[in-house]
């Protein structure tokens, strides 16, 4: 089956418009400024200003900063994309999943970032971060029948508002392990990278299930045979999602001249 979607940028901005109207975006705002009380300075913070994680994990206290710096533009970006993510969720008749927790912890992103520069010897701090595209994130989900048509619609929608699809790895496709769709995005107002997530009800429930799973195989002392043993029982979870119909063959949307960003 193929999906075809039209949508033009005046329609779409009209839509958004009228979705803001309503509230929604305000309400992504206001929450916006309730989290920013909810993520305190990460927990494992050492008495020098650096940062401690599990398993060996740290960060010196300048490159801590350098992180810390980076949420703080993270939550004042998150106030510009949160208003079009939800209204292109709702215009695509989307459920979003975990609003709440659309802004990654301190420890979550700290973690990310010491585990890029151990991997990567000679990589620094700026470079880590460089390659971050989920400190802002979202989750949206269809039924399996609706799924593939609101995917086309949702991200059609958020390209001609100016978003650059900067990521699109669709694991519909066959093949063993994760099952969904995790797009990157990078906003026009304020430059930052965001990440969206596309999900059915199933393929959702399997990724809660297999997050522990997942977390302890990226742990550094991790050995190979326990990390071949997590795999296998991501696997055999993820074995019991349906692929919706047309999802394999979705691809990253086309922004057409008349919607790219000036």
């Amino acid at each position: 089956m193929r999906i075809t979607t039209k949508l033009s940028r005046a329609v779409t901005a009209l839509a958004l418009s009228a979705i803001v109207g309503l509230g929604l975006a305000n309400g992504a705002q206001a929450a916006s400024a309730q989290d920013n009380t909810a993520h305190p300075s990460a927990r494992s913070a050492t008495e020098g200003g650096g940062w401690q994680g599990e398993g060996g994990l740290s960060l010196s206290p300048a490159d801590n900063a350098r992180v810390d710096a980076y949420l703080e533009q993270a939550k004042k970006a998150e106030r510009s994309i949160s208003p079009q993510v939800r209204a292109a969720a709702v215009l695509s008749a989307a459920e979003v999943i975990g609003f709440d927790r659309r802004l990654k912890s301190p420890d979550s992103l700290k973690r990310k970032v010491a585990t890029s520069m151990r991997e990567n010897p000679g990589q620094n701090v700026g470079e880590a971060l460089a390659r971050i595209s989920d400190s802002v994130r979202y989750t949206l989900q269809w039924p399996d029948d609706r799924y593939s048509v609101g995917v086309t619609i949702a991200s059609h929608t958020l390209a001609a508002w100016g978003n650059d699809s900067t990521k699109w790895t669709n694991r519909w496709n066959g093949g063993k392990g994760y099952k969904g769709l995790n797009t990157g995005w990078h906003a026009p107002h304020s430059g930052h990278s965001f990440e969206i997530q596309f999900h059915t009800p199933t393929s959702k429930w399997a990724q809660e299930e297999t997050h522990k799973l997942y977390e302890e195989q990226r742990l550094p002392t991790t050995t190979p045979e326990r990390a071949k043993e997590l795999q296998e029982q991501q696997d055999s979870i993820f074995a019991m999602v349906p692929v919706p119909p047309g999802a394999d063959r979705l691809t990253a949307p086309r922004v057409p001249v008349t919607a790219s960003r000036r």
